[in-house]
């Protein structure tokens, strides 16, 4: 069995002495004095030979310019084919492209845009079909309501997940400082559905939830059987027991002649 030979051609040796045209040409992208030191060439091909140099700029460093020269077939002159920065071992590099709607975060959304739901969507199902044994009847009249898909049982998981996590769940500072938790409140109505005995609407409008999903077991001091405070209770003019002693008004600079006098007669 014989094993095919590749040849390799030896670097040309005009292109490889032409250090200077290369960094010429690395200084005419970049600045005068970015491109450092000389690291070495590589070889690629017949007559083409690319030069790096280090990357002194502070923004790229880890990079290095590559300059490819070469020359025509029986010529003595050597020319610059392309001048690129190309990323060296530790360069700092951009993070992998996602699509934008793998970028999208919580809030980014905003007036105008639109974010298409993708048909696979495991947060959601068809309408028309049932999603658990659960005695949520909510599917019958959504799709009632023209409503092609509804929440699938992944979807209202990492709904209840990212609810009962959140600022209106039980882990805030405000809800544990609550007399008792929104499940007893007046003001806390229930959402309809499988969600209904874990969480509802604020409807007090004083409280700081208003209008927003609570978890039951949150809580604010707007509870409507909070315990109310006592009104204050007037102070009384003090009564004076003036049987051992006379009144007498007080005249000013005669404090102590006054105190005096009052000791003698006692």
């Amino acid at each position: 069995m014989t094993r095919a030979r590749t040849r390799v051609s030896a670097p040309d040796q005009a292109c490889v002495a032409a250090v200077d045209l290369a960094r010429t040409a690395a200084e005419e992208l970049a600045r005068p004095g970015e491109p450092g030191e000389h690291l070495g060439f590589e070889s690629e091909g017949d007559r083409i030979v690319t030069h790096y140099f280090a990357c002194l700029d502070r923004a790229y460093r880890g990079w290095r310019w590559a300059v490819t020269v070469t020359r025509a077939s029986r010529a003595k002159k050597v020319t610059v084919s392309e001048a690129v920065l190309l990323p060296g071992a530790g360069a700092l590099l951009a993070p992998e492209w996602l699509p934008w709607s793998e970028r999208l975060r919580p809030g980014d959304l905003g007036v105008g845009d639109l974010l298409p739901t993708a048909d696979d969507d495991d947060r959601l199902e068809p309408g028309f079909t049932e999603t658990d044994d659960d005695v949520d009847h909510q599917m019958i009249f959504e799709y009632g309501l023209g409503r092609a898909r509804v929440l699938s049982a992944v979807g209202k998981d990492r709904a209840a997940r990212r609810w009962h996590s959140g600022e209106h769940g039980p882990h805030t500072p405000i809800a544990h400082a609550a007399p008792a938790q929104c499940s007893t409140c007046g003001f806390y109505w229930p959402l309809a559905g499988g969600l209904r005995r874990t969480f509802g609407v604020c409807a007090n409008e004083y409280a700081p939830d208003d209008g927003k999903v609570v978890a039951a077991d949150h809580g604010c001091g707007a509870h409507s059987e909070a315990a109310v405070m006592p009104p204050p209770v007037e102070q009384a003019t003090p009564i004076l027991d003036d049987l051992g002693f006379d009144l007498m008004e007080e005249e000013a600079g005669s404090v102590d002649e006054t105190a005096s006098e009052e000791l003698g007669h006692s």
